[in-house]
C-alpha cells in the first residue's frame, strides 16, 4: 500500500462475532488490533467497583480524572491495564456489559478514551472493532464491515464463550442482555450502534470462525491487494 496506514473497521452489535474475525484478521495481515469494546468496559468496571450506579451520569463523570487505563501493544494486539493492572475476562460479565452500554452513551467518556484509539491508528495498520468505528472515531478506513447475525446465533455464541470461560450464567439471562444492549446501542443519542453510510454489511449467522474469515478476506484483499 502506498497510504500511511491502512485502517480495517469493524461494526456491529454483541455477540456478531466481530472481535474474534478481528483478531484472526489482524494475525493474517499482521496488523494492530484494538478492541475499543474492552476500554469501555473496563471504565465500566472501574465504575462498578466504586458503587456507582451505571446511570448515575454525574459521578461516572467525576470519576474519569481518577481513570488511569493504558493499551499496551503485545503481540500486535491490545492489552487493556487499569491502574497498572492487566485486565482480563471480569470485563465480560453481563453486569459489566450493562455498564459498558450506559458509560459509551456519555459524551465525556467517549471524548476520554477517542485520542487514545486514534493516536494508535495514526501509527499503525489497524483493524479496529466497536460500535462507531466506520462512523466516528475511523471515518477514513478504508475498508468497513458492520458485522450482525440473528440474535440467537449471537446469544449461543456469546453463552457458549462465557461457558467457556467458567463465568456462571444461563442463556436466557444471555439472550435477555443482548436484547437490552441492541436496544441501547442502536437508540442511544451519542454514537449509535448504525452502519457508516460506506459500509459493507456483512451477516455470518450461517459461518463458523474459517468461514467467517475467508469471507472477510474477500472483501478486504478487493482494496488491500491493490
Amino acid at each position: 500500500m502506498v497510504n500511511n496506514t491502512f485502517k480495517i473497521a469493524l461494526d456491529g452489535p454483541s455477540g456478531s462475532g466481530k472481535s474474534t474475525l478481528a483478531k484472526n484478521l489482524a494475525k493474517k495481515y499482521g496488523f494492530v488490533y484494538i478492541d475499543t469494546g474492552a476500554l469501555y468496559r473496563t471504565i465500566g468496571l472501574f465504575v462498578a467497583r466504586r458503587g456507582i450506579a451505571s446511570d448515575d451520569v454525574d459521578a461516572i463523570i467525576a470519576c474519569l480524572p481518577e481513570i488511569r487505563i493504558e493499551m499496551k501493544l503485545v503481540d500486535g494486539g491490545g492489552r487493556v491495564y487499569l491502574g497498572g493492572t492487566l485486565i482480563g475476562d471480569e470485563i465480560r460479565t453481563p453486569e459489566i456489559s450493562k455498564y459498558a452500554s450506559d458509560v459509551s452513551k456519555i459524551p465525556e467518556v467517549r471524548a476520554f478514551l477517542l485520542e487514545t484509539q486514534r493516536s494508535i491508528a495514526r501509527e499503525n495498520n489497524v483493524i479496529m472493532d466497536g460500535r462507531d468505528i466506520g462512523t466516528v472515531i475511523l471515518p477514513d478506513a478504508q475498508v468497513k464491515l458492520f458485522v450482525t447475525a440473528s440474535i440467537e446465533a449471537r446469544a449461543k455464541r456469546r453463552y457458549a464463550e462465557l461457558c467457556e470461560k467458567g463465568v456462571e450464567t444461563d442463556y436466557e439471562s444471555v439472550l435477555n442482555d443482548m436484547k437490552w444492549r441492541d436496544a441501547n446501542d442502536s437508540g442511544r443519542k451519542i454514537a449509535p450502534a448504525i452502519p457508516a453510510e460506506d459500509a459493507i454489511m456483512f451477516d455470518n449467522s450461517g459461518m463458523d470462525i474459517e468461514e467467517t474469515v475467508n469471507s472477510a478476506v474477500e472483501i478486504i484483499d478487493k482494496v488491500y491487494r491493490k
